[in-house]
């Protein structure tokens, strides 16, 4: 069955009045006298106000008919569910390519960068730089749910239905951008679809490449050292949320699914610890319509728990890959990368890519830091990631 099938957001209302229902009464811990800021995870304080401001100012009506302005279709493979937005340029030479968010996300990130990126004649760019724009959302996320059996985690699996998507909507060649989660599986879309990927732009790596040993810093200066310390700090205390995912999915998942504090505390809080380290809070670096929009589609499709599965199932695959890399590598000496699509990384602020760590024999075929923005640059500084997809790729046939 390869349909693919028009599909328009709708939420009946009786699970709007429940949402609300569930936000007023919310049965709220005590506040421990000592505790300030951030160190223990997000303040009953903020918490509260953002709550608050989700149940009497977000209006969920107007973001859910601004969201079916956008070209939105469904379409089964492999017997899974998976959503996607269509847009096409207007231009007729445009180049399609698919952008692939991460955790904790879905298709609503790349809002900002559609219109620029489908029609840049529009938006002050160069219309030889046009795409068609195609975003799926990951299965267990969002709209691409339920989630109908295990194995979805695997980015293999889910890579390979990415390549079916584009075969289905008729694109011969096509361009890769991923995020989080979304950076390794276009990665891997190179691989397994390598003969029609044009080329693969990443950014938001160091989610998706989250474990291994500490950075040394001896012999690092500036940004890079900076960086270093970031990801080191990172990981001695900033992976809690990934280790029980990858661990106890089931049970951080009846949490997610009967409470929307819990599932709002649980994004929100990411948003506040990835995105640009300048700003003090999340609606500082982010519009807080489009994180509680974000938020709500988690809520409203039961996502919470089921993006957790795959969280876990995508860590089980990612150490099984390493263990056998590292078994390879150890009996055949050689470390060399497999050749592949031209590859370019895009790196913000509050990133932690190093590119002697990630590109030691400098073979990538693009590289561009950027002194704004962090873990969700289509939603900090859709500006920026816009204009460095268009440079990617304008000179990749």
């Amino acid at each position: 069955m390869t349909e693919i099938k028009p599909f328009r957001i709708h939420v009946p209302q009786a699970d709007l009045d429940d949402l609300h229902d569930r936000l007023a009464r919310t049965r709220w811990p005590h506040e421990i006298a000592g505790i300030i800021g951030w160190e223990r995870g997000i303040p009953l304080g903020y918490l509260r106000k953002l709550a608050t401001y989700w149940a009497e100012g977000y209006d969920w009506r107007a973001h859910e008919a601004r969201l079916n302005e956008i070209p939105q279709f469904t379409t089964d493979i492999d017997g899974q569910r998976v959503h996607f937005l269509h847009v096409r340029s207007p231009e007729p030479d445009a180049r399609p390519l698919v952008l692939t968010h991460g955790w904790p996300s879905s298709s609503v990130e790349f809002l900002r960068v559609i219109n620029p990126l489908t029609d840049p004649r529009s938006h002050g760019g160069d219309p030889a730089h046009a795409f068609h724009v195609v975003v799926p959302t990951l299965p267990g996320y969002g709209f691409s749910t339920p989630m109908r059996e295990t194995g979805w985690g695997n980015l293999f699996r889910v890579a390979t239905a990415w390549a079916e998507l584009m075969t289905r909507l008729g694109y011969e060649r096509y361009a890769v951008h991923g995020t989080d989660a979304g950076s390794g599986l276009a990665l891997l879309l190179g691989m397994v679809d390598a003969a029609r990927v044009i080329g693969i732009h990443v950014s938001g790596t160091s989610a998706a490449f989250p474990f291994g040993p500490p950075i040394e810093l001896d012999g690092l200066e500036g940004t890079d050292r900076e960086r270093a310390e970031r990801f080191n700090q990172l990981q001695q205390d900033g992976l809690g949320y990934l280790h029980i995912q990858a661990t106890r999915p089931q049970t951080i998942g009846y949490g997610l699914h009967d409470s929307p504090v819990a599932q709002l505390a649980w994004i929100a809080e990411k948003f506040r610890d990835w995105t640009d380290p300048t700003h003090d809070l999340p609606e500082d670096a982010v519009d807080l319509d489009q994180m509680l929009t974000t938020i709500s589609i988690f809520w409203f499709t039961g996502a919470g728990a089921s993006a957790a599965h795959a969280v876990y199932e995508g860590m089980q695959a990612y150490r099984a890959i390493v263990g056998q890399q590292q078994s390879r590598d150890q009996e055949s000496g050689d470390q060399d990368w497999p050749a592949g699509p031209p590859t370019g990384y895009a790196v913000f602020a509050g990133d932690t890519a190093i590119r002697g760590l990630v590109d030691p024999a400098g073979r990538l075929r693009h590289w561009s830091e950027f002194e704004r923005g962090g873990h969700f640059p289509a939603m900090e500084v859709p500006d920026l990631l816009t204009a460095d997809i268009r440079a990617f790729f304008a000179d990749l046939g």
